[in-house]
């Protein structure tokens, strides 16, 4: 290599090897902002965001139920017995009362006419013994102790008059002895019948009575029985409403105690939800409420119908009955539903979406702010009531801040945020890519 030297001695540094240098400087200066700016640009969030809103708010509880019918009915027979007929199907409206469904019964029909006819005898022998046997007995006792008071009066008479007879040497005291002996057996007769007439009044007559009765209500009570039996056969609803289900057909044994048809009165539905205590005791029967079930595009009205009075065991909470109106047999039971109570109501309450609000491990809530410069900040707050969209702030934002409310999880305190479409980013990015 050839080095050009001056006259002064010094090495002469060609035009275009400066060229170079100043070149390779400058593209170095260049990939260091590059990198700097692709930095920058990595830290940077899009996100949603929005100041608080002030104004009224009327907290909507919400909570998961499923219709049930306001009636239902599984009925079941007492006795095992094959099904003879069967008077309703599937989906069939019936009243209350009316016959479903008749077992084979004509064996119970049998033991029932024979209850009876003894039923029929023992009420013959009762009145037989109450109003003849009876009467009789007592009328013949009380004649008895009459003829016997006659008697020993008679005796008596016969007895004073011998003695006199006596007294004045007219007869022999043989003659008074007989009669003295007479007058004995008369007191003792009349004593006799007095006694007999006193165990007709206190014991007699009334434990025939009883024995009567007595016969009487046994037969009554077999055949009562036999009647009820007859009765077990015939199937009638308890409830107006439809069949649901009849799962046997004619000629199969229904078992006693097992479901033979079962009938729901679906003209209200109820959706049954559990509350908390404190939430259940700010309601009142009658106010408004509306559920929302899958395929209706509306909310359908409801009204609260009960509220139970006591805890339930298991999870501390009230039992809250919504009773809506299903006359035209819209909604089906059994239909899972979400079930919407209106409750308190604040007039100037500040607000922000429920989607804004985080909720921390320890359960403690927050929201991210964006600060003066452009970085998010988590701020605690505490809630309010909520009307399923926004939520009530009470504490931790006074309503002049930013609050994200979209791209808020899982963000870093103290990043750098831009506010601008959730998209943004994934486009910019797509674009780069290209």
């Amino acid at each position: 290599m050839s080095i050009n030297v001056n006259f002064f001695g010094r090495p002469l540094i060609r035009p275009h090897a400066i060229y170079i240098a100043t070149m390779l400087l400058c593209a170095s200066l260049l990939q260091g902002c590059k990198k700097t700016s692709d930095a920058e640009m990595a830290t940077l969030v899009t996100v949603q965001a929005e100041h608080p809103e002030t104004g009224e708010i009327s907290e909507h509880i919400m909570a998961d139920a499923t219709l049930s019918p306001i009636a239902q009915a599984a009925i079941s027979p007492k006795i095992t017995a094959p099904v003879r007929t069967f008077y309703v199907q599937r989906g069939s409206k019936v009243k209350e009362g009316e016959l479903l469904a008749v077992l084979e019964n004509r064996d119970l029909s049998a033991q029932e006419l024979d209850n009876k006819g003894q039923y029929a005898a023992a009420q013959a022998s009762f009145d037989m013994q109450t109003k003849a046997q009876v009467p009789e007995d007592y009328h013949k006792a009380e004649l008895d102790v009459a003829q016997a008071k006659a008697q020993l009066e008679l005796q008596r008479q016969i007895v004073a008059a011998r003695q006199k007879l006596l007294s004045e040497g007219a007869i022999a005291g043989r003659d008074y002895d007989t009669a003295a002996a007479a007058l004995v057996q008369a007191q003792a007769a009349y004593d006799v019948a007095q006694n007999h007439l006193g165990s007709l009044k206190q014991v007699s007559q009334q434990a025939t009575l009883q024995q009567a009765q007595g016969q009487l209500s046994s037969a009554e009570g077999k055949y009562l029985a036999a009647k009820a039996q007859v009765s077990y056969s015939e199937v009638r609803s308890p409830i107006a409403g439809v069949v649901t289900d009849r799962p046997l057909f004619p000629g199969e044994t229904a078992s006693a105690g097992s479901t033979l048809i079962t009938v729901m009165d679906t003209s209200s539905l109820l959706a049954k939800v559990h509350l908390s205590q404190i939430v259940a005791q700010r309601l009142k029967v009658g106010e408004d409420a509306s559920v929302l079930v899958p395929g209706v595009d509306e909310p359908v009205p409801a009204k609260i119908h009960l509220i139970s009075p006591a805890l339930d065991p298991g999870s501390t909470t009230v039992e809250v009955w919504l009773r809506i109106d299903n006359r035209e047999g819209k909604y089906k039971a059994g239909t899972p539903v979400r079930a919407s109570i209106v409750g308190r109501t604040v007039a100037d309450a500040v607000k922000v979406p429920l989607t804004a609000v985080l909720t921390g491990q320890d359960g403690g809530k927050s929201v991210m702010v964006i600060g003066a410069d452009g970085t998010a900040h988590k701020r605690a707050v505490e809630l309010g009531i909520s009307n399923g969209e926004d939520v009530q702030i009470t504490k931790g934002v006074s309503g002049s801040e930013t609050v994200i409310t979209t791209g808020a999880y899982g963000l870093d305190d103290g990043t750098k945020v831009k506010v601008g479409k959730a998209d943004e980013d994934e486009d910019k990015a797509g674009g780069e890519s290209k």
